[in-house]
């Protein structure tokens, strides 16, 4: 809901690089949707699936769009930070509330009955933690956005990346 694979797309088009939406790929490598996945076998093999995609990247000249339980892989993190710059978009509970209208249908892996207020404030502290760097998306445009992570990109470029 914050954006990842919109502006990711803008951004491997601006930049040249290949674009990557990890919830895409889980989809197609399981032929479920994330929500199937959910139902049949539960959130945490949801969220082992994801970690083994992560693992399993070529990170080279990539933008990724990882699903929102990402972070919830200290090695999936830890190779992500390795070998590339991790962006936080930063989107306020009430613009997610705004943008997402399914949650109990969209294939979010959380607990059984977990609140979104209360899955926003875990993975919140989640994604700060891990951030290489942090953009405040309220109220802003995706084109904005993208301008900021621009920026950002040549003011301090990764080798290879």
């Amino acid at each position: 809901g914050a954006g990842k694979s919109t502006i990711g797309v803008l951004l491997a088009k601006e930049t040249a690089r290949n674009f990557i939406d990890t919830d895409v790929l889980i989809q197609v490598r399981e032929s479920r949707t994330l929500q199937t996945i959910m139902d049949e076998w539960g959130y945490l093999r949801l969220r082992q699936i994801e970690e083994e995609v992560l693992l399993g990247l070529n990170l080279q000249c990539q933008v990724i769009a990882t699903g929102g339980s990402a972070v919830y892989s200290d090695k999936a993190m830890a190779r992500l930070k390795q070998q590339s710059r991790v962006i936080f978009l930063d989107v306020c509970l009430d613009q997610l509330r705004q943008r997402i209208h399914n949650y109990h249908t969209r294939g979010i892996a959380c607990r059984p009955g977990q609140s979104f207020d209360t899955l926003f404030a875990e993975r919140e502290k989640l994604y700060r933690h891990y951030a290489d760097r942090i953009i405040n998306c309220d109220h802003k445009r995706p084109e904005d956005v993208l301008r900021e992570l621009v920026k950002d990109m040549l003011e301090s470029p990764i080798q290879g990346h």
